[in-house]
């Protein structure tokens, strides 16, 4: 009996809802990604040091304001979450357009939302294979 490979493990890390639900439907029933999430951002750093995911999705702006640095500087700080690949997708785009030679230097891609959902589908295929060959 031969076992299937392990789905990649998706971190999601935002409050919105409706994202949120979005991102369930596209990536564990239509991708087949096994995706946890996380709505909080003050406990967000925990979720993905103990869960350990194949990439991070993440909001800049969660709880009201923009929250989503704090996380990401505490991800990119720890030796044993900074290999994760991570993914901003963020309305935030001044702040992102702010940031950007940070998240240059990280490998942290940033998605302006709206975005295309294909691209988005590109992006993560691309952080997981270049995650799993490290």
């Amino acid at each position: 009996m031969t076992t299937s490979p392990r789905r990649a493990r998706i971190a999601v890390i935002n409050d919105d809802t409706t994202f949120l639900d979005l991102m369930r439907e596209l990536l564990e029933i239509e991708e087949d990604y096994e995706v946890h999430i996380c709505k909080e951002w003050d406990g967000a750093y925990e979720f993905v040091k103990s869960s350990q995911p194949d990439l991070v999705i993440q909001d800049i702006r969660i709880g009201g304001e923009e929250n989503g640095w704090t996380i990401l500087n505490l991800l990119t700080l720890d030796p044993k979450t900074r290999p994760i690949p991570i993914i901003v997708c963020s309305a935030a785009i001044q702040s992102l357009h702010e940031h950007q030679e940070w998240l240059s230097q990280f490998g942290i891609r940033a998605l302006p939302k709206p975005f295309d959902l294909d691209v988005l589908l590109q992006s993560i295929e691309e952080a997981i294979a270049a995650h799993k060959s490290k």
